[in-house]
């Protein structure tokens, strides 16, 4: 009889327990946010979608190599010697022509360690994370500009892995 009552004032005292907790929820500002025309403040090194300035990319293939899940593809050859030199905005000589830079963000696994290892910093994470399409193909990024003079000597620097 005595656990009878004890089970009873149990659960009063939780039935009061838990709208004292409640009350002190009722009277806050309310933290949902209008998505569309309302977006969170993302912190300053969020990581999101990949963007590669092709202008200042070297052709090193780094950011190919350190890549866990093998999303970035890159391919180039030689330049000619006759050629005019070029250079990315910080100085460095781009001795290699790049025609093939292709990152496929459906693949890609977000850590960054592709950003950390360019040696020119061209390959940054945006602040954009709406990118979301119909066809899974539409994830895969093509930033090359150039063509490739020759078809032999060309090396590949990482593989697509499907």
């Amino acid at each position: 009889m005595l656990t009878y009552f004890r089970n009873i004032g149990q659960g009063i005292s939780t039935i009061v327990n838990s709208m004292a907790v409640a009350s002190l929820h009722l009277f806050k500002p309310s933290v949902t946010l209008q998505y569309p025309k309302e977006r969170w403040a993302l912190p300053e090194r969020s990581r999101m979608r990949l963007h590669n300035k092709i202008e200042d990319c070297i052709g090193c293939g780094q950011c190919a190599r350190t890549c866990p899940t093998d999303c970035i593809i890159v391919k180039t050859e030689k330049r000619d010697k006759e050629e005019p030199p070029v250079y990315a905005s910080d100085g460095t000589a781009k001795k290699l022509r790049t025609y093939v830079f292709d990152i496929d963000m459906a693949l890609c696994c977000y850590c960054g360690l592709c950003t950390f290892a360019c040696p020119t910093q061209c390959l940054v994470m945006t602040a954009d994370y709406e990118y979301s399409v119909y066809d899974i193909n539409d994830h895969v990024y093509h930033f090359a500009k150039e063509k490739p003079l020759t078809v032999a000597g060309s090396t590949e620097q990482s593989p697509l892995k499907g």
